[in-house]
Formats: C-alpha cells, sequence, structure tokens
C-alpha cells in the first residue's frame, strides 16, 4: 500500500514538473497576461507552486484557449 502511494506520488510530481516547465516556458502569458514578458528568476520561482498545482492551471489552460 504504501509503495502505490509512493508511486501515485512520484508519478504526480514527476508529471507535475514537466508541465510546469511547458507552463511557465509559454502557458503562462495564456493564463495571466500580466506576467508576459516576465523575467527567468520569475518562472524560476513559481515553477514548484505550478509544479504542485497542475491540475488546476492545466484546467485553466485549456479554458482560456477555448475562449
Amino acid at each position: 500500500m504504501l509503495s502505490l502511494l509512493l508511486t501515485v506520488a512520484g508519478l504526480y510530481a514527476v508529471i507535475g514538473l514537466f508541465f510546469g516547465l511547458a507552463f511557465v516556458s509559454t502557458g503562462i502569458r495564456h493564463v495571466d497576461p500580466a506576467a508576459n514578458g516576465s523575467g527567468f528568476a520569475f518562472r524560476l520561482i513559481i515553477l514548484p507552486g505550478v509544479a504542485a498545482l497542475w491540475p488546476v492551471l492545466l484546467s485553466r489552460w485549456i479554458s482560456t484557449r477555448r475562449a
């Protein structure tokens, strides 16, 4: 049971990391236009939060692309 929990948590973290890299490089300007033109340091600071909250940000990114 513990190994399953750790596997799921690891998978969530890996997906979050890859999503976070894609989001801070391209997706952030779609979700938050005020962040357009932000520097590398800002994007590096928000990366852990983006990786942790990737399901919420993915749904926002998808909804803004549809609109």
